[in-house]
C-alpha cells in the first residue's frame, strides 16, 4: 500500500461533551414502578422466528426479559406504553462490524435498534464496551468478540498499520489459535491470504478447544471445504463466484499465481476482481446448486456484507457526502475518502467501472440464490468500511437483502433470530422467556421493508429508549462526533479489516 491509511484513526475519542448522558445506565427505565415492569400495548407484533404477525398485542417486559406476550396479560401495575398503531420485532443484529470510537458507535446502534452486534477484528475497544455493557454502566448492544484478524505470510495488512497475526504454516496457526485464546477471544477470525495447510491446522486447533473459527473463506481454499472443516460463517462475497464456475479449475490456477507483498490489499482487489468477472460469466447453476445445499447441510451461515460491497462495487460513484456522516469523526470521514482512493481505486481504471457495477448486480443475484438453496443468511455491514455507519447500515443492508429478492420477514429473520441461533443467546424473538431486546416502528416493514428505519422506540435489555430520548442520543453522537480531537498517529486501516 502506498499510503499510510490508519484504523486506528477512526478510534476518536469521545468529547467531553459527549454522550455522557446516554451512556450511563439509569436505575429506572421510563417510569417503571418498582419492578413491576413495563407493558407495551396494542401493537402489531411481528416474530420472524414463528413468520408470525400478531395484531392488538401486549409484550409485558419484567427485568431484561419478556415476560408475556398476548392479548389477554394480566399487568399487575406496570407501567403502561400504549403503542396502537406502531410494530414491534426484535432488536436488530450487526454480524461483521469493528469498533471505531467511544461516545459514537454504541449511541447510534441503540438509536437505529441495534441490539446485538458480532465484533470481527478482536479490538479492545470493543471488549470494554462489552464489560461495561455488562456491568450495566454503559448502554449499548450485546457484544460477541472474536480474535485479531489471522492472516498469511505475507498479510496483505502491514502489521505496522493493523493488528494483524501472521502464519507461515500449520504450527503458526495452531498458536495464533491458542494465543488469540489465552486473550479472550469468543472466536477465531480466519482471513484471505491463510494457506490450505495453515487453514486445516487452524481449524483443527479451534475445534480443539471448541471456539468456532469464521470468516474469509482464504483464497487457496474451496468453499464446500471450508464448509467440511467446519468454517460456521462466510464473510462477503469475493470467493463465493470460484466453485460456481465451470472455469473453477482454471480459477484455482490463477489463484495460486498470485503473489502480493505485505500490505498490498489493492494488490489484492486487482488480482481478485478478473478472476470474480470470468467466474460470474461462466456460471453454472449446477455447480452452484451442489454447493449451496453443502452449505446449507453443514449450516454455515453467509454474511454478504451487501452495503461493503457496494460502496466497493460503486466507489467512484458512491456518494461521499450522505447526510449520516455528521455522526462520524472527521477523521473517520477522512479515513474512508482515503480508503476509497488508495485501496479502491487505486489500481481501477475508469474504464473497469460497468465491470464492477454489474459484479454487484450478480452479488445481490448470489444471495438470492443462496436464500432459495436454505443458506442460512445473516446482516453484517461492515462497519468502518467507505459508505458504511454504525446501526444506519444495519438497515441499509435489509433493503439490499429485499433488493436481492428477499421476502421482508425472512430479511428481518436474518437479522433477528438467525444471529439468535447463531451464537446461541435468548434474543431474536418476541416471545416470553427472550430478551427484552426490541425495535419499536411507526410504520409496518412487510409493506416497505425501509420502514426499519422508522423508529419510535427501542429495548434494551428491558431499558426502554423511547422517541424523545433516541433523538437524544442520535445529537449527542453528532456532538460528539463535531467535537472529536483529530488524532496525532495514524496506523492501520478500518476497510477490510475484518
Amino acid at each position: 500500500m502506498a499510503t499510510n491509511i490508519s484504523r486506528r484513526s477512526l478510534l476518536v475519542a469521545g468529547a467531553a461533551a459527549g454522550i455522557a448522558s446516554t451512556t450511563a445506565w439509569p436505575a429506572v427505565a421510563v417510569t417503571e414502578r418498582a419492578g413491576r415492569g413495563i407493558a407495551f400495548t396494542h401493537a402489531t407484533v411481528l416474530d420472524p422466528a414463528s413468520g408470525r404477525v400478531l395484531p392488538d398485542t401486549t409484550v409485558l417486559v419484567r427485568g431484561d426479559t419478556i415476560a408475556e406476550v398476548g392479548r389477554q396479560v394480566r399487568l399487575d401495575g406496570a407501567t403502561v406504553v400504549d403503542l396502537r398503531g406502531k410494530y414491534v420485532v426484535p432488536g436488530l443484529a450487526d454480524m461483521h462490524a469493528h469498533a471505531q470510537a467511544d461516545g459514537i458507535d454504541n449511541g447510534l446502534y441503540v438509536a437505529n435498534g441495534v441490539t446485538t452486534v458480532r465484533e470481527m477484528a478482536g479490538s479492545p475497544k470493543a471488549r470494554d464496551w462489552r464489560d461495561r455493557i455488562e456491568a450495566g454502566t454503559l448502554l449499548g448492544p450485546r457484544y460477541t468478540v472474536g480474535s485479531r484478524i489471522i492472516d498469511g505470510l505475507p498479510s496483505i495488512w502491514d502489521p505496522k498499520w493493523t493488528d494483524v497475526v501472521q502464519v507461515g504454516g500449520p504450527a503458526a496457526a495452531r498458536a495464533a489459535v491458542r494465543g488469540e485464546i489465552a486473550r479472550g477471544a469468543d472466536f477465531i477470525k480466519v482471513y484471505s491470504r491463510v494457506s490450505r495447510d495453515a487453514y486445516r491446522a487452524l481449524a483443527d486447533e479451534a475445534h480443539r478447544h471448541g471456539v468456532p473459527f469464521v470468516g474469509h473463506c482464504p483464497d487457496a481454499v474451496p468453499l464446500h471445504e471450508a464448509a467440511e472443516l467446519g468454517q460456521t460463517s462466510i464473510e462477503h462475497l469475493f470467493w463465493t463466484p470460484f466453485e460456481t464456475s465451470t472455469r473453477e479449475s482454471w480459477i484455482r490456477s490463477e489463484i495460486q499465481r498470485i503473489r502480493l507483498g505485505l500490505g498490498d490489499y489493492a494488490g489484492w482487489f486487482a488480482a481478485l476482481h478478473p478472476l470474480e468477472w470470468t467466474a460470474a460469466h461462466t456460471y453454472s447453476p449446477v455447480k452452484a446448486r451442489r454447493l449451496h445445499e453443502k452449505l446449507a447441510r453443514h449450516a454455515v451461515r453467509q454474511v454478504p456484507t451487501l452495503a461493503m460491497h457496494r460502496g466497493l462495487d460503486f466507489a467512484r460513484t458512491i456518494d461521499m457526502n450522505d447526510p449520516r456522516n455528521k455522526y462520524l469523526p472527521a477523521d473517520a470521514l477522512e479515513t474512508q475518502k482515503m480508503a476509497r482512493q488508495e485501496l479502491y481505486l487505486k489500481d481501477r481504471a475508469p474504464s473497469q467501472d460497468a465491470e464492477w457495477a454489474a459484479m454487484f448486480d450478480y452479488r445481490l443475484r448470489t444471495v438470492r440464490r443462496m436464500y432459495e438453496a436454505g443458506v442460512p443468511l445473516m446482516t453484517g455491514t461492515d462497519t468502518g468500511t467507505v459508505a458504511v455507519w454504525p446501526g444506519f447500515s444495519v438497515h441499509d443492508e435489509l433493503e439490499l437483502f429485499v433488493a436481492a429478492g428477499i421476502p421482508p420477514m425472512a430479511a428481518l429473520h436474518a437479522s433477528t433470530a438467525e444471529p439468535a441461533a447463531f451464537l446461541g443467546t435468548r434474543t431474536g424473538r418476541v416471545a416470553p422467556g427472550h430478551a427484552a431486546d426490541l425495535a419499536i416502528l411507526d410504520a409496518d416493514p412487510l409493506h416497505d421493508i425501509r420502514n426499519t428505519r422508522k423508529l419510535s422506540g427501542v429495548v434494551v435489555r428491558g431499558r426502554y429508549v423511547d422517541a424523545a430520548e433516541r433523538l437524544r442520543i442520535l445529537a449527542e453522537v453528532e456532538h460528539t462526533a463535531a467535537t472529536a480531537p483529530p488524532q496525532a498517529a495514524a496506523a492501520g486501516c478500518p476497510c477490510h479489516a475484518h
